[in-house]
């Protein structure tokens, strides 16, 4: 303002600079002002997220893990919680949440699956027990049909425990050193599943499977077998059909139950591809997919769903070369000894 009141008679040109020099000072004057008041909100906009993150993890994010930890969804605790004003804040609160959730259900998921698991465990040792008992009291020539009985008994309880340890994220309870044949394989797997006299065989296959895969397969076959026996009409049989092909050895099951819902049908491919590993997602009585999907990825095979030519569902299971014995001789024949050696026929 001093400057504009210069007088011009010192020369119009002196006048005019000394006006742009005041209009230069009054505008750094008043960027000056802006910034000291940008830099003031800034200051005050860091300290509210200061504040808010502070309050977050003090307050907000312990209290929703209490409660998530009694129970509670995550619908519920961010319904009721005091969340932060600011919505960044917010957002990370709410994606916190709602993530610590779905990492309980699993957990919780997990837990449930074990327990269930365990108490079929429990079941079959007691009704082991009473078989033993009761045998003592029976006559020597009866001892036979027992002992296959305890047998049968015993291998189902084998598939339990072999579930619970590979849904755990253990391994299978046996190995093999040597390979073998298709035909043991799959008596093995019918062996280990309560429906044995409902599975009819049809395998001319000479492949045969290589010891450190063959426990894994006979498992995989076992728990589909166990599947298609379950959701089939108790009278009905479950027919499995042996292949070789170029591409591998083919196994496919089928059976004579309901017709599987597309859906259902997407959900169970999802659960044999192995790449599912929430237990929330899946019935109780579909665990065994889950199992089936880890070994399927962890020996390469491929296993896919589609109608049976029976009226139910059929399970396509494609084994591949990198798990076939390359044979100089035939393959010795695993001393599985199940009880379904009258029961199960092998088509030639």
């Amino acid at each position: 303002e001093a400057l504009r009141d210069v007088s011009p008679s010192g020369g119009g040109q002196l006048g005019g600079l000394a006006q742009a020099f005041a209009a230069a000072v009054e505008e750094g004057a008043r960027q000056t002002a802006r910034l000291d008041g940008e830099r003031r909100q800034a200051r005050h906009e860091v300290g509210a997220v200061m504040n808010e993150l502070e309050r977050l993890t003090r307050e907000t994010l312990p209290a929703a893990v209490a409660r998530l930890g009694e129970g509670e969804t995550a619908d519920t605790v961010l319904a009721e919680l005091d969340l932060p004003r600011l919505p960044a804040v917010r957002t990370l609160a709410e994606s916190f949440v709602r993530e610590l959730a779905r990492s309980e259900r699993r957990v919780a998921a997990a837990q449930a699956a074990s327990a269930k698991a365990l108490s079929r465990v429990q079941a079959k040792t007691v009704s082991m027990l009473a078989d033993l008992r009761d045998m003592q009291e029976r006559h020597s020539e009866e001892v036979f049909g027992d002992l296959l009985k305890l047998d049968h008994n015993t291998s189902q309880l084998g598939l339990m425990t072999d579930r619970l340890a590979l849904l755990m994220g253990g391994r299978s309870s046996r190995a093999w050193n040597k390979p073998i044949v298709m035909e043991s394989v799959l008596r093995g797997a019918v062996g280990r599943i309560a429906a044995y006299r409902r599975v009819r065989l049809h395998c001319s296959a000479t492949a045969a499977i290589s010891g450190f895969a063959a426990e894994g397969v006979m498992h995989l076959l076992a728990e589909l077998m166990d599947n298609a026996a379950n959701f089939s009409p108790p009278i009905d049989e479950v027919h499995v059909y042996v292949e070789e092909r170029s591409a591998g050895v083919v196994v496919t099951i089928e059976d004579s139950g309901l017709k599987m819902a597309d859906a259902a049908m997407r959900r169970a491919e999802e659960a044999v591809s192995g790449r599912m590993s929430d237990l929330a997602s899946l019935q109780g009585t579909r665990l065994g997919l889950i199992v089936v999907g880890r070994l399927a990825l962890k020996y390469g095979i491929s296993v896919n769903y589609r109608p049976s030519s029976r009226g139910g569902t059929g399970v396509v299971v494609l084994l591949p070369p990198q798990l076939l014995a390359q044979q100089r001789e035939p393959a010795p024949r695993e001393p599985v000894r199940p009880p379904v050696t009258a029961a199960v026929s092998a088509a030639g």
